[in-house]
């Protein structure tokens, strides 16, 4: 997905005027925001994506899947997940190329200003936005679908936890994803076709156990699967559970894979990012 803002480097401190570590994030943070803000489609379509979604699977989809729970209240729980994925791993990896193929990353690389700045102010947009995207899904669900929230501390902190530990592995797969896009057009035709499989693999658009068994074995690889179940344990009643592949929430093996994506992610950031197009050298 393209988008008429053209990013900016941002400008290097003033000599005598040293902010500390904390500052040059938290302005590289707004400047990432603020950018992100006046791109209309980037807007529309990470904030009102799941909205639009949940209105149209709602009036398709009224059965209950199970006791005491409709597919409505099954499709928010993969929807806040898909969210949480669109805001890190889809959003970064269209937008770096972008910023790479018009030489953004190149000044930012050649001014004083210490690299990790830069990917912290990433993080930080991630996280605002998606806060404001999470909390945005849950109001519309709660005002129009009746979606029960948390009604414990415990189910608060595994929301929290999976939450964390999904973006943060998304947002470092997205980092290094887009070191796949050879120029910035190619970004979203690069990260978009991942990015809607894993949703249709695993349990958002579909009652997981309903999909073909190798389906889910394919799925159970990537973190989408383990983000949308993970909430699942926060959003339904404990007993469907059982219905779950592995005759539980699994919340173990949730924080496990979830983890290792975390690593995983880190690694091929460090060993694949580029600063420059191929072009560039």
């Amino acid at each position: 997905m393209t988008t008429t803002t053209t990013p900016t480097a941002p400008v290097a401190p003033t000599a005598g005027r040293r902010p500390g570590a904390g500052t040059l994030a938290l302005r590289q943070g707004r400047l990432e925001i603020t950018q992100f803000l006046r791109s209309r489609e980037s807007v529309v379509f990470t904030m009102g994506f799941p909205i639009i979604m949940i209105l149209i699977f709602a009036a398709i989809f009224s059965d209950e899947i199970a006791p005491g729970v409709s597919y409505t209240q099954y499709f928010i729980t993969g929807m806040i997940a898909t969210g949480l994925m669109t805001v890190s791993f889809q959003n970064l990896g269209i937008w770096i190329p972008i910023e790479r193929d018009r030489g953004v990353l190149k000044r930012y690389r050649g001014t004083p200003m210490p690299k990790w700045v830069w990917f912290a102010g990433k993080v930080i947009m991630v996280v605002v936005i998606g806060i404001a995207e999470t909390a945005l899904l849950l109001a519309v669900s709660v005002a129009m679908f009746d979606l029960q929230l948390p009604q414990t501390a415990a189910k608060w902190l595994t929301f929290g936890w999976v939450a964390v530990l999904g973006v943060t592995a998304c947002t470092l797969c997205g980092i290094a994803i887009s070191s796949l896009a050879r120029t910035a057009r190619s970004g979203s035709a690069v990260v978009t076709p991942v990015a809607l499989v894993l949703q249709f693999i695993s349990g958002v658009f579909f009652v997981f156990t309903s999909l073909p068994t190798w389906m889910q074995q394919v799925a159970a690889i990537f973190p989408l699967k383990w983000m949308c179940q993970g909430l699942r344990s926060v959003f339904l009643p404990d007993s469907f559970g059982a219905r779950e592949p592995g005759g539980s929430f699994e919340l173990g093996t949730v924080a496990l894979v979830l983890g290792a994506w975390c690593v995983l992610g880190l690694v091929l950031c460090m060993t694949t990012f580029r600063w420059t197009t191929k072009r560039d050298g």
